[in-house]
């Protein structure tokens, strides 16, 4: 069944952004593979809604949004979408060291006018970015994401990464080196598999 605006919980303004999102996707990704060519047939299921439900979970006012290895703009360019029309978060930061990648990330925004910023680099290369939500999909295991979010959350700031069905495997791991508090919210497009919302992140 074809998504509707309805059927994703967001706004017709928002709905046609994704849509065309998901159009450039789909005209860029035989060139540069933002997204496995297997999973294109399930884009909006494997890759739309599941970067809403992370969106969704944003549920206070925030300045900035940093995701970080945004590939073909999952969560980040998701979020940006939303963000425009909301104002929540105020500005949003996606971090991409592939420049080919990088490239399509700054065509969406600027064909969608899409308020939104890319950065080109390797995320242990950049200055602090001071993040009040710090997102990460498909990136790296959990204590290699929090040595990131060390650096680049702001005080008071929270992480949403969403994690497969070895969740708890890698949250008892990162404990041994990590405190923190998290809640583990069950995906609504995949089963086993969380978002974790991680807070108070200190070194042990």
């Amino acid at each position: 069944m074809s998504p509707t605006a309805e059927s994703l919980d967001v706004s017709r303004e928002t709905f046609e952004r994704l849509a065309a999102f998901a159009a450039l996707l789909e005209k860029w990704n035989p060139r540069i593979n933002l997204v496995a060519r297997s999973t294109i047939s399930t884009l909006w299921e494997r890759h739309v809604r599941d970067s809403l439900q992370v969106f969704q979970l944003l549920d206070y006012p925030a300045d900035h949004w940093a995701d970080l290895g945004s590939g073909g703009g999952f969560p980040g360019l998701v979020v940006a979408i939303c963000a425009a029309e909301a104002g929540n978060p105020a500005r949003v930061t996606l971090v991409e060291s592939d420049q080919r990648k990088a490239t399509f990330l700054r065509t969406v925004l600027r064909e969608l006018s899409i308020p939104g910023q890319v950065i080109a680099r390797r995320i242990e290369t950049l200055d602090p970015l001071q993040a009040d939500i710090l997102s990460a999909r498909a990136l790296s295991d959990l204590s290699q994401l929090l040595s990131f979010a060390e650096r680049h959350l702001a005080p008071g700031g929270s992480c949403l990464f969403p994690k497969g069905k070895n969740w708890e495997s890698e949250v008892q791991t990162a404990c041994e080196a990590w405190q923190f508090s998290y809640d583990a919210i069950p995906s609504i497009t995949e089963s086993d598999a969380v978002i974790l919302k991680i807070r108070g992140l200190a070194r042990v």
